[in-house]
């Protein structure tokens, strides 16, 4: 039998070793991410979740409840946990910060944005109304020597529409020698306001005046009620045109349009009226007609055994992942003697998925072709740049196109956020184009690098796409995004077919730095998702610059 004092003994000795030994096996790291945001009242798509920077912004409808916004569901990354609940009602007049942890936390902010149309016109007012929100005030302008005891409101909505109450009654005010308040109630809110009626002397004048290559936008402010619109000429033309009435957009008393038709650098003198008033001469200048580099797909290189779309590598405008698949002995895409119907050139491009390994063993690679330069490999992965220097402004983006569509053969181990992409799928081709003001200090910063090589992007080409960090995919809702437009293709199509992509512009007063133009044959080919049977054929690329175009 066992002595007791020796079993203590060995019960504390192997304490004493157990104690001693460290855990020093790595926790996995696990990123966690908000998926999706389901509720009612609001919008939230895919482009609305911002990864790189962990920010989820839901658009809410006008007559939302900021502080009671109904979510059904938030969606995270499986096994995660998060620091508020997954549904209920959020007061969202602040931002929410979520903590989503597993084996390290992530913060994560949840945001709303929220639009309410405010009107304010009076009877004879110069201009837009101009209102501050924050401080609640609104104001309007009149012609000098308006009798400021007779002004009659014509329109005040200063809430969301249907569900706001107003004190007093807006008919009963009508002498604004100093300012005057009126109180709204909507929800669970009350807002005070005050109203401002200004007279000036000024009664049209231009309030913005913004040329591109055969556009020019002009934005003026009149008497409502007097016969608002524009005339223009060449400069040192001696006739004036005078614009269409249908071809003014009127809102009070500002009033805009869009001259079209223009041509390429030249000086054109402009004239808003109000009535019988004209406001001073302006005068614009239109940009020049710049073509889109190559767009024909005519010049291909090869250096080594990569095939390259340019005279030569290092003259080449556009990109593509050839270098990378080329390790696996792969051309994703190359020349065919196939151009589209009519066309001038010999030459089209035909982009292939492929996988791209050795004895079936690698990743897909999607057939892809871009405006920029393949960057580098890491490993089986890809870092590519995206764009290239463009001021001009145009309108949409023309080509053709050729597709077969495949179903998905190849997924990766992320997936696009908020879907969920499964073998069998059919697979969808992209086209997009986009113009923008990236800089490489924010858009060219690949986290995953080491030491002092983080930023790969340059002022030439500003944005690094690294395939190991979904976080520096392209963004369409970037801040940088001036203007974009996108052709998906979700069907064969068996015959060259032409196209046209509208660029959808934020602001005709913003002014690009670089163009990017995009074409895959698999869609979510970045995530390592697509088909090895989807197939793109491009040709005749050209800048629309002319909505008549």
């Amino acid at each position: 039998m066992m002595n007791k004092g020796f079993r203590f003994f060995c019960y504390i000795a192997l304490f004493s070793l157990l104690s001693c030994i460290k855990n020093d096996l790595p926790y996995p790291v696990v990123e966690l991410s908000i998926l999706s945001v389901e509720g009612t009242g609001f919008t939230c798509e895919a482009s609305d979740i911002d990864a790189k920077n962990r920010v989820v912004t839901l658009h809410l409808d006008e007559t939302t409840d900021i502080s009671r916004v109904e979510i059904s569901k938030i969606a995270i990354t499986e096994g995660g946990k998060a620091s508020v609940p997954l549904s209920g009602e959020f007061d969202l007049r602040s931002d929410l910060s979520i903590t989503l942890s597993l084996y390290q936390d992530y913060e994560w902010t949840l945001k709303a944005e929220q639009t309410i149309e405010r009107i304010f016109t009076v009877e004879s007012q110069i201009g837009a109304a101009e209102f501050d929100v924050e401080h609640h005030t609104a104001t309007v302008h009149v012609p000098e020597g308006t009798d400021m005891d007779q002004i009659k409101i014509t329109e005040l909505k200063l809430g969301p529409r249907d569900i706001t109450t107003m004190t007093p009654d807006p008919s009963t005010l009508t002498s604004f020698e100093t300012y005057r308040t009126v109180t709204i109630r909507y929800h669970a809110f009350e807002e005070k306001w005050s109203l401002y009626v200004i007279p000036t002397e000024v009664t049209a004048q231009f309030t913005q005046v913004d040329a591109w290559t055969r556009l020019i936008w002009l934005y003026a402010s009149g008497r409502s009620g007097t016969e608002l619109g524009f005339r223009y000429r060449k400069q040192n033309d001696t006739e004036w045109i005078t614009v269409p009435t249908e071809q003014i957009t009127v809102s009070g008393g500002a009033f805009s349009t869009c001259l079209s038709g223009l041509e390429p650098e030249q000086t054109y003198e402009l004239v808003a009226y109000s009535g019988t008033d004209e406001s001073e001469v302006r005068t614009a200048t239109t940009g020049a007609e710049t073509p889109l580099t190559n767009g024909g797909f005519e010049q291909w290189c090869v250096e080594g055994s990569v095939v390259y779309p340019g005279p030569s590598l290092a003259e080449a405008y556009w990109g593509t992942g050839n270098p990378g698949a080329a390790i696996a002995g792969a051309t994703l895409t190359d020349k065919v003697t196939d151009p589209r119907p009519g066309s001038s050139g010999m030459y089209a491009a035909r982009l292939e998925s492929k996988l791209a390994g050795v004895a079936g063993i690698g990743k897909l690679a999607a057939g892809n072709l871009f405006i920029g330069k393949y960057v580098g490999t890491r490993g089986t992965n890809g870092i590519v740049g995206f764009g290239r220097p463009f001021t001009q402004r145009p309108v949409a983006l023309k080509g053709w196109v050729k597709y077969t569509r495949g179903l998905i053969t190849d997924v990766g181990t992320t997936q696009p956020t908020g879907m969920t992409i499964a073998k069998g799928d059919p697979d969808n081709g992209i086209i997009y184009v986009a113009l923008g003001t990236w800089t490489p200090a924010e858009y060219g910063y690949c986290e995953k690098e080491s030491g002092d090589n983080k930023v790969l992007g340059t002022d030439e080409i500003p944005i690094c796409v690294d395939t190991r960090d979904k976080n520096t995919f392209f963004n369409s809702n970037s801040p940088a995004v001036i203007a974009y437009g996108e052709l998906v293709l979700d069907q064969t199509i068996d015959q060259w077919q032409e196209f046209t992509i509208k660029l959808n512009y934020t602001a005709t007063n913003l002014v690009p730095t670089h163009l990017v133009i995009v074409c895959s044959a698999s869609r979510y080919g970045d995530y390592y998702i697509g088909s090895r049977d989807s197939k793109m054929w491009v040709d005749d690329f050209e800048l629309v610059y002319d909505v008549g175009e």
